[in-house]
C-alpha cells in the first residue's frame, strides 16, 4: 500500500524544487532538478518523476508556483506575447502609450518608453459615455460594435481586452460589449475591466485588463500542458496554482484571471515565512530568499505578510525597487517583495573602470556557474563561495550536482585576479562583499524604508544560498537572530502547502467619510461576502472553513494616493486607524481634514488543512560524534582562513548547540555561521544562529 502526499513545485531560474509531505509518516520530502526555461512544465513533470520513482506513493494534490507570466513580458526564450486588441471609449485610444509620463531615467536621454503591449490601429473606439457617478450619458451604438467585430476579425486576434471610461461605476456597457463581441468572435478571448479591476485611475484598469487578456493564452497552455503530462502519468490529484497575493486558486480561475499568478513564484517563500512566524511565536520577520538567480525579500509582521497594491512587470529594478515608469503596471494585490539579480549564479566582472562587479546578469541553470562543469567560463557567486571552502567539493544536492573547485579557481583568475592583480581570497571575498551588499538594500527596502526598524525582526533565511550568507546580512542590519528552516533550500515549495484559497473583491466607493454611513458601507461588504461564500462554496469549501477579511482604501481630500486599513469595527474607527497610519508611513498626520474612501476591500480565504509540524523534545547541546563530517579551511573577511568543523544537519539534534565558525551541510543547502556566532537546534529543527551569545 503506497503512502499518501501532498506535493508543492515552484519552478525557479534555475532550479525546480519539489517538496512532499507524506500524511501517514509525518516526513518531508524533497527533490530540486535543474529547471527547463524552454518548456517551464517539462520541468515541472521531470520533478514529479523523479519524485515517484523513489518515493512511490499516492499524490492527494499538487500546488504549482511559477514565473511564467513575468517572465513572458521579460522577453524569455520560447515565450511570445500574443497578439491582441483593445476596444475603448471615444478620445481613451492613446491612453495605452500616454500612460502616466513619468519619467523613469531622468538624466537618460536615449530612456526609450516600453511599447504599447497592443499597436495603434488594433485600439477600436466606442462612442459611448459614463460619468463618474455611473450614470449612462450616451448609449453603446450596437451596430458600431459589429462593425469593429468585423476589423478585429479580419486582424485575427486572439485576445480582446474591453476598458470604458467609468466603468468601475456602472459596467453595464461592458457587459453589452461582451456579449456582442463574444457572439461575433466565438474563437477569440473577451476580458472587460470590471471582471478584473473594478476600480478608478483608467490607466492602470486598462494596462491590468490588458495584461490579464495577453497572459491568458499562455498561462492556460501552460497548465493545460501541465495537466495533461499529468494524465499520462496517471496522477488524478487536483492541480492548484499560487497567486501574487499568497492564497491559492484552481487552474480554472487561474486560467481566467492569471493577471493574479504574475508574482506566484516569490510569494511562496514568504508565505511560508508567515506560517513560521505563527509557529515559531515570533511576531515580526524578515524574509529572504536567495536561489541561484534571485534574492527576495518581504515582511511579515504579526504573523500576515505584507501587501502593496500594484506592481509593475517587464520593466527595471533598482537595488530592488521597481523603477516608476519602465515597465507596465498590474494593480492587483501582491505580497510587498523586493527583488534583485542576486543569486548563486550571478556573473562577476571587471568593468570598463577596471573595478569589481557583480551581476545583474546570471548564469543561470545552463551552463551554471563555472564550476559545474557545463561549460560555464564566467566566475559566479557560487564559484566564490566554493573557493572560500565554503561548500562541499562534493557537491550540492547529495552529490547529483558536481562541483569542480579547480574551474572555479581558473574563472576567478582569468577574469577578476588578472585584470585586477589582487589575490584569489580577495577577489573571492569580494565577490560575496559585494552582493551582500546588494542584497542588503533588498532587505532595507522591506524594512527601514517601510517605516520598520530591522533591529525589531528575526530573519528567516531559506533558498539554496540564503543559509549561506544570512549572518552577514542580519549582522550588517542588526537583526536579533536568524532562523534557518529544515529543508531550507526547497522552503519556498513548502509554502505552497502552507497556504489558503484566496479571492479578492472590490467595490468602488469614491465618497468622502462624512456622506457615507455605515449602513451603506455594510451593504456593500454583506454583498461582497454573499459572492466569497457562493465561490469558496463552489470550489468545496465548508462555510466553517470560510474567513473573510474587510479593509478600506482611504485618503486625505486631495490626496492621489490612499492607503488600505483594516475594516475591523466601525466607520469612525477605520478613520482613526488611518491617522495613525498615515502618520506612520509620512511621518504626519492632519485629523481636522476630510477623509476620501476609494475603495471597499474583501478578502475571503478558504482555510486548507495544513500539515502538522509537531515540536520534538530537546535533548544534550552537544552534537553526536557522528554529526561532524570533516573540518576544512574556510575563508572569513575578518580573520582569514580558519579550520572550521563541519558537520551534517540530518545529524543535528534538537538541543544541540555549535559554536562558530561551523558549516552545516544538508540535501538541498549549506549554512555558514561566522565566527563570534553561535548556532542551537530548536524544537522544530530550525537552527537559530545568534552572534556573541
Amino acid at each position: 500500500m503506497t503512502d499518501t502526499v501532498r506535493v508543492g513545485i515552484d519552478v525557479g531560474g534555475t532550479f525546480t524544487d519539489l517538496v512532499a509531505f507524506n500524511e501517514a509518516t509525518g516526513k518531508t520530502l524533497v527533490v530540486k532538478s535543474p529547471s527547463t526555461p524552454h518548456d517551464p512544465s517539462e520541468g515541472v513533470i521531470e520533478s514529479i518523476n523523479e519524485f515517484l520513482t523513489t518515493h512511490p506513493s499516492e499524490v492527494k494534490l499538487i500546488v504549482h508556483a511559477s514565473t511564467v507570466g513575468a517572465n513572458l513580458f521579460l522577453g524569455q526564450l520560447g515565450l511570445s506575447i500574443p497578439k491582441g486588441a483593445l476596444v475603448t471609449t471615444s478620445g481613451f485610444r492613446d491612453i495605452l502609450e500616454i500612460g502616466r509620463q513619468n519619467r523613469p531615467e531622468l538624466y537618460n536621454l536615449f530612456f526609450e518608453r516600453p511599447r504599447p503591449l497592443i499597436e495603434r490601429h488594433l485600439r477600436f473606439v466606442i462612442d459611448e459615455r459614463v460619468n463618474s457617478r455611473g450614470q449612462i450619458l450616451k448609449a453603446v451604438d450596437e451596430e458600431q460594435v459589429r462593425n469593429i467585430s468585423s476589423e478585429i476579425l479580419k486582424e485575427e486576434v486572439q485576445t480582446v481586452a474591453i476598458v470604458f471610461l467609468h466603468a468601475y461605476a456602472n459596467p453595464e456597457h461592458e457587459k453589452r460589449v461582451r456579449e456582442i463581441l463574444a457572439r461575433e468572435l466565438p474563437e477569440t478571448i473577451i476580458v472587460a475591466s470590471h471582471e478584473v479591476d473594478p476600480v478608478y485611475r483608467e490607466y492602470e484598469r486598462m494596462s491590468t485588463t490588458v495584461i490579464n487578456s495577453l497572459m491568458i493564452p499562455v498561462v492556460s497552455r501552460h497548465l493545460e500542458m501541465i495537466e495533461e503530462r499529468l494524465r499520462k502519468l496517471e496522477i488524478k490529484a487536483p492541480l492548484y496554482i499560487m497567486q501574487s497575493n499568497g492564497g491559492l486558486a484552481t487552474v480554472e480561475v487561474a486560467s481566467k484571471l492569471p493577471v493574479a499568478t504574475i508574482e506566484s513564484g516569490p510569494a511562496t517563500g514568504v508565505t511560508a515565512a508567515a506560517h513560521w512566524s505563527r509557529l515559531l511565536g515570533v511576531s515580526n520577520i524578515l524574509s529572504f530568499d536567495m536561489g541561484g538567480t534571485t534574492a527576495k525579500a518581504g515582511t511579515v509582521i504579526g504573523g500576515i505578510p505584507q501587501m502593496v497594491g500594484e506592481s509593475e512587470v517587464g520593466g527595471l529594478v533598482h537595488s530592488g525597487r521597481s523603477v516608476k515608469g519602465s515597465g507596465y503596471p498590474v494593480r492587483y494585490p501582491f505580497i510587498d517583495l523586493a527583488e534583485i539579480s542576486g543569486g548563486g549564479g550571478t556573473i562577476a566582472w571587471v568593468d570598463q573602470g577596471n573595478t569589481l562587479a557583480v551581476g545583474p546578469v546570471s548564469a543561470g541553470a545552463d551552463p551554471g556557474p563555472a564550476c559545474y562543469g557545463k561549460g560555464g567560463l564566467t566566475p559566479t557567486v557560487t564559484d566564490a563561495n566554493l573557493v572560500l571552502g565554503r561548500l562541499s567539493h562534493n557537491g550540492l544536492s547529495g552529490g547529483a550536482i558536481k562541483l569542480f573547485p579547480e574551474l572555479a579557481e581558473m574563472a576567478i583568475k582569468e577574469t577578476i585576479v588578472g585584470p585586477l592583480g589582487i589575490s584569489i581570497e580577495e577577489a573571492a571575498s569580494g565577490i560575496i562583499e559585494i552582493i551582500n551588499n546588494q542584497m542588503m538594500r533588498a532587505l532595507r527596502l522591506v524594512s527601514i524604508e517601510r517605516g520598520y526598524d530591522p533591529r525589531d525582526f528575526a530573519m528567516l533565511a531559506f533558498g539554496g544560498s540564503g543559509p549561506m550568507h544570512a549572518a552577514f546580512l542580519a549582522e550588517a542590519l542588526g537583526a536579533s537572530v536568524i532562523f534557518i528552516p529544515p529543508n531550507s533550500g526547497v522552503f519556498s515549495a513548502l509554502g505552497l502547502m502552507l497556504a489558503d484559497f484566496r479571492h479578492d473583491f472590490i467595490r468602488s466607493v469614491m465618497k468622502e467619510s462624512c456622506q457615507m454611513d455605515q449602513r451603506s458601507l455594510e451593504k456593500a461588504y454583506k454583498d461582497m461576502e454573499e459572492e466569497a461564500f457562493r465561490t469558496l462554496r463552489q470550489e468545496g469549501f465548508a462555510p466553517d472553513q470560510i474567513v473573510t477579511e474587510r479593509n478600506l482604501s482611504l485618503r486625505y481630500l486631495g490626496q492621489s494616493y490612499e492607503l488600505k486599513i483594516p475594516m475591523r469595527g466601525s466607520l469612525k474607527e477605520a478613520m482613526q486607524q488611518f491617522h495613525l497610519r498615515h502618520h506612520e508611513v509620512y511621518g504626519y498626520s492632519s485629523e481636522n481634514e476630510p477623509i476620501e474612501i476609494v475603495s471597499a476591500h474583501l478578502v475571503a480565504y478558504g482555510l486548507n488543512e495544513k500539515p502538522q509540524l509537531e515540536k520534538a523534545p530537546l535533548v544534550d547541546s552537544v552534537p553526536a560524534a557522528e554529526a561532524l563530517l570533516e573540518q576544512r579551511e574556510v575563508y572569513f573577511l575578518q580573520t582569514g582562513w580558519m579550520e572550521t568543523m563541519v558537520y551534517s544537519r540530518d545529524m543535528l539534534l534538537p538541543g544541540n548547540r555549535i559554536e562558530g565558525p561551523a558549516i552545516i551541510q544538508q540535501y538541498d543547502a549549506t549554512s555558514v555561521i561566522p565566527p563570534a556566532w553561535s548556532v542551537t537546534v530548536d524544537g522544530f529543527s530550525n537552527l537559530c544562529l545568534k552572534v556573541g551569545d
